[in-house]
């Protein structure tokens, strides 16, 4: 064994025997109430230096015939399974679902840090092989089993959200924002796409789209690189914010920012008005600060990385920024610290039975909190526009009991052509259906 295996194999027996007393002191002396609301008690931070809180349950999957527990009225299956890492689901007008197959990349190794990162997330589940595809899905007779499945896009770069204007499919791969021709009711793709915007690779990768109602425009979710922005400033130029594509022109524009991991994005139907859950920084303990799901106002800056819920300074980030804390917008709704909120979509009421209309959210889980949070699909009711009530569980049951093990972890959600909820998650290997009992 080489001096530099057995250095490495000494540092990451550190990092775990430490992060086992930190999970063990943090578990005596904090409370670990998710926050959740338009008036979270957000407490006050406390920085956990450089052996950050590293705490991932192993992926295990579901087992002899286990399934989510589900919200009383309804019922949930199958929909498709075996797949390889679904994180994303869309519905098209004619009743397909595409599912977008990929995972993240592991780090560069530069040190202990990257090394026991890389391990912990692939215990997780989360550097799955890279399928790099989309899969369509077709239940035509409409029993809830698809009778097509085929490989509809491949050789894509970590590819995640899609949006259909008209004939053309868009998708957001990592690195770029890439445009299909399509025609309705191909099962495949194999026409080459045009690239027509581009970003950075790495980081926070997912790169999710929405488009405008009449069309005209396209709206990519854009994480950003860092935690808060260690890795300098110009590393995080064109990211952490929401980009507005003009399709007819071709000119973008950065439509909101500040925003660290905006992921999911849905319009609210009473005033038209866009939405999307954003996961916040790290490093200053369980609930501090809460994920988020808000209102995106045009123009409007969030605070990341110089402050968090409006104009709470994070004072680990220097050189500080007072003209952008100042005007930097709280988000409207806490959805509990680290939770990993990423799907979103709008439920439109008598959509499922026992729910009222609102957002519906897939919370992939927290990794980073002494006590776990979200792994579980929740829906945050809303009234007038707004969000009002505190949420209800759709889904849950992805997480053991004793935290060692995940079934699954939701991610994306979407409302089928014929109702159903459909739920990808990417420990499990299956897309969920949700429907009336």
């Amino acid at each position: 064994m080489s001096v530099w295996t057995i250095l490495l194999v000494i540092a990451v027996l550190a990092v775990v025997i430490i992060g086992g007393g930190y999970v063990w002191w943090n578990t005596r002396v904090r409370t670990h109430t998710p926050q959740f609301g338009t008036k979270p008690a957000i407490p006050s931070p406390k920085p956990q230096g450089a052996v950050p809180m590293l705490k991932m349950p192993t992926a295990r999957g579901w087992r002899d015939g286990a399934r989510p527990r589900v919200a009383q009225s309804l019922k949930v299956s199958a929909f498709a399974d075996k797949l390889k890492h679904p994180r994303w689901v869309y519905a098209l007008p004619n009743g397909d679902v595409l599912v977008a197959e990929s995972a993240t990349i592991p780090r560069k190794v530069s040190g202990f840090m990257d090394y026991a990162m890389n391990r912990t997330m692939k215990r997780a589940g989360a550097t799955y092989p890279n399928a790099n595809q989309i899969t369509l899905l077709r239940d035509a007779d409409g029993d809830g089993v698809p009778e097509i499945r085929e490989v509809f896009l491949k050789d894509q770069h970590q590819p995640f959200g899609m949006a259909l204007i008209g004939s053309t499919l868009y998708v957001g791969n990592s690195n770029s924002v890439v445009a299909f021709p399509y025609e309705d009711g191909q099962t495949s793709i194999a026409a080459p796409g045009k690239t027509i915007f581009t970003m950075k690779d790495g980081g926070h990768w997912t790169r999710n789209l929405i488009a405008s109602a009449d069309g005209t425009k396209l709206y990519v979710a854009i994480g950003s690189l860092s935690n808060i922005a260690e890795e300098g400033f110009e590393a995080e130029e064109g990211r952490a914010c929401i980009v507005e594509l003009d399709l007819a022109t071709g000119q973008n524009r950065e439509f909101a920012g500040g925003l660290r991991n905006p992921v999911g994005m849905a319009w609210e139907p009473t005033d038209g008005q866009l939405w999307t859950v954003v996961n916040e920084r790290d490093g200053l303990g369980d609930e501090t600060p809460p994920d988020y799901l808000t209102s995106v106002k045009d123009g409007g800056f969030y605070g990341w990385p110089y402050s968090y819920w409006g104009d709470t300074v994070d004072d680990r980030v220097q050189p500080q920024r007072t003209d952008l804390v100042a005007r930097a917008t709280a988000p409207d709704y806490a959805l509990g610290g680290h939770t990993a909120s990423l799907g979103l979509c709008w439920l439109p009421a008598g959509t499922l039975p026992g729910l009222p209309e609102g957002m519906v959210i897939g919370q992939h889980g927290s990794w980073n909190r002494s006590k776990l949070s979200g792994y579980k699909v929740i829906l945050v009711p809303f009234k007038g526009g707004k969000p009002s009530g505190e949420p209800i569980e759709i889904l849950g049951g992805f997480l053991s009991q004793d935290e060692k093990f995940s079934n699954g972890r939701p991610v994306g959600v979407t409302v089928a052509k014929d109702g159903a909820l459909l739920v990808a998650d990417d420990v499990g290997h299956i897309v969920w259906r949700v429907t009336a009992a």
